[in-house]
């Protein structure tokens, strides 16, 4: 594990520094080289909105169940 180093006085984060590999991993993510799914943001938020109804409409057909399974009680 590394060491911060106390600069001019005043600790440093335990952050990584602009140069390290940690940073030029992590951007790498975010390249057209990135290995994975490759879809716009638009797919993903129709995908998102498409999630949100989906689950909405589990929430309504199980208060509809419920309330008819109720009903014959």
């Amino acid at each position: 594990m590394r060491c911060c180093k106390v600069m001019g006085g005043a600790a440093t984060s335990a952050s990584p520094s602009a140069g390290s590999d940690f940073e030029s991993n992590m951007l790498w993510f975010y390249t057209d080289d990135a290995p994975g799914l490759k879809i716009s943001h638009i797919v993903v938020l129709i995908m998102t909105f498409c999630f949100i109804v989906f689950v909405a409409a589990l929430h309504v057909f199980g208060k509809i169940y419920r309330a008819k399974a109720g009903a014959g009680l």
